[in-house]
């Protein structure tokens, strides 16, 4: 008889979906080391050993009006992240160079706050711009909220990928925020589509939410066709509410990343914020169903040098190339 890994792989294979109870009773059984290699098949099965690099400045940092409960550029949390209106564009522009000469594939400005100012977007329309005259980085944007008028702005110059986590599961969603709603994440995710920009979303793990919050994440990501999906592992900052939280143990990381590559199996699952904290075992994601990873420094947390990410990936077999728009 075939066991639930195998009968979920060849469900998958055939072009089916899995279902949350089927997620639910993979999450539970005890060969975990099963789902972490089917997770890794069906990963080369549906986007091959391409492995998608992208990067991120901190564009605008701190001062944030919002009180996510995991986050250091809240200004309702004394952290003592750095804060500015905008990056320098010489120090963003040297950041993008260095990685076009490394074969990143896509680069984010990111800035902090609910929404991003007009006069802030003029100032990094400059920094797009510079970027687009001296390397071949696609450019993606993280900046909060839309409205129509940002969101034409940003495609007109030349952004092709809007980001926007919707960070947990709609349910879990206010145990983390209050300030703002799961469902603006998702109307912002849906203008960003509709004004032709791919959308790229994820989450975080590792704040006190269920297996089962995760699974709904995935599933949720899923409904909305979302191709790119970033899992950042919480990394506890001091002075934000979830500051004493334990960091989850490589084995949970690892079956979370193959159910959302089993629930999403032609997206790229990348590895984001928080990778840090499992050492050189972080680099087991990339054999558990990931096929993609933010190299660099992230926003308030320090990542992986670019040069040792790259050695790892290779080794695991993985081929960087460079994308079209429309891909990674």
């Amino acid at each position: 008889m075939l066991t639930l890994v195998q009968q979920s792989c060849n469900k998958l294979l055939a072009g089916q979906s899995i279902s949350r109870e089927t997620a639910l009773q993979l999450a539970a059984i005890p060969d975990q080391e099963a789902l972490w290699s089917v997770a890794n098949e069906i990963r080369k099965h549906f986007t091959g050993d391409r492995f998608h690099l992208c990067s991120i400045i901190n564009a605008r940092s701190g001062n944030c009006t919002e009180n996510c409960r995991f986050c250091a550029q809240s200004a309702r949390y004394h952290t003592g992240v750095t804060t500015y209106e905008c990056v320098d564009p010489v120090q963003a522009q040297t950041i993008a160079e260095d990685n076009d000469r490394h074969g990143v594939d896509r680069l984010s400005l990111v800035t902090s706050g609910h929404s991003v100012a007009s006069d802030t977007l003029d100032k990094l329309e400059n920094i797009y711009a510079g970027i687009s005259r001296q390397t071949k980085l696609q450019l993606c944007a993280s900046m909060g909220f839309l409205d129509k008028a940002v969101a034409n702005r940003l495609a007109e110059m030349g952004v092709s990928r809007y980001h926007c986590n919707l960070e947990a599961s709609k349910k879990f969603f206010p145990s983390i925020c209050s300030t703002h709603t799961w469902k603006e994440k998702t109307a912002t995710l849906r203008l960003a589509r509709d004004t032709g920009m791919s959308i790229c979303s994820g989450g975080i793990i590792g704040m006190g939410e269920s297996m089962a919050d995760r699974i709904d994440l995935a599933l949720e990501l899923r409904e909305l066709g979302v191709l790119s999906i970033p899992i950042n592992i919480l990394t506890p900052i001091s002075g934000t509410p979830l500051e004493s939280i334990k960091i989850l143990p490589l084995r949970e990381v690892l079956t979370t990343i193959a159910l959302f590559r089993l629930i999403n199996p032609g997206a790229v699952i990348r590895m984001a914020g928080g990778r840090q904290q499992l050492g050189e075992e972080q680099y087991c994601c990339f054999s558990s169903g990931a096929n993609g990873a933010i190299v660099g420094n992230y926003l308030t947390t320090i990542g992986s040098t670019l040069d040792h990410d790259l050695e790892q990936i290779h080794q695991l077999g993985f081929t960087l190339n460079r994308t079209s728009v429309a891909d990674g």
